[in-house]
Parts: structure tokens; sequence; C-alpha cells
């Protein structure tokens, strides 16, 4: 696969990954010290996040992908925006449809494509 096919199939994993609770492809794809910026513009770590998931405090329902686009790749780094459609119950909320973009940043380290930082806003 070539590195954009690379990081758009690492997205399309994560949003998989989200809604079966994937934990253990969720610690795959993202770099240890990745985080996410939420709507709320709480920066959570990758640890945290996935705990949460675990625990159930986020739920993915589902996603339905719209749209990726604005691609970048320059040398080991790389980044896209990912539009979907995504139903979830966050931190106790009830049950929500958010149209989610999120800005994704990979790095290539050991000559692998890795997710190091997620920031979320909607479209």
């Amino acid at each position: 696969m070539t590195d954009k096919e690379v990081i758009v199939q690492l997205y399309r994993d994560e949003n998989t990954a989200m809604v079966e609770k994937n934990l253990n492809r969720l610690n795959d794809i993202l770099d240890p010290s990745m985080n996410l910026t939420h709507m709320t513009g709480y920066v959570q770590p990758k640890l945290e996040w996935i705990d949460q998931i675990q625990n159930e405090e986020m739920q993915y329902l589902s996603s339905k992908e719209d749209n990726i686009k604005d691609i970048e790749i320059d040398g080991s780094k790389a980044s896209l925006v990912g539009q979907n459609r995504v139903q979830a119950k966050i931190w106790g909320s009830g049950v929500n449809t958010w149209p989610l973009q999120m800005k994704m940043y990979y790095e290539k380290k050991n000559g692998k494509w890795i997710i190091v930082k997620q920031v979320a806003s909607t479209y």
C-alpha cells in the first residue's frame, strides 16, 4: 500500500476499533504519547481515552464515513481530515449523532505509520 492508502486505512481502522471496542487495535495504531483534543477543548491522553472506551464512559455505537480530505504527506509526517457521522454516548449523555470532523496527525516511526495526535470538531 502507498503511504496515502496506509494513513487513510489507519483512520478507518480507528473508527472501526472505537465502535467495536477493539482496545488492542487502538493501542497498536496510536502512539504512546497520542492525545485527542475533544470539541470541548479537553486534551485527553491516549491511555485515559482507551480506559474510558473500555469502561463505557465513552460508548461509540456507530461511525459512518462521509469524507476524507486534505491529505498531506511530507516525509515522515502526514495529516488528513476525516468526516464521519458518529453515534455515541459520551460521559453520561444520551445517545447523540455528531457530524464529527477529525484532524488526524501521523508520523512514520521505524518504517510504520502511527497516529500521534487528533483534534475533534464538527462539520
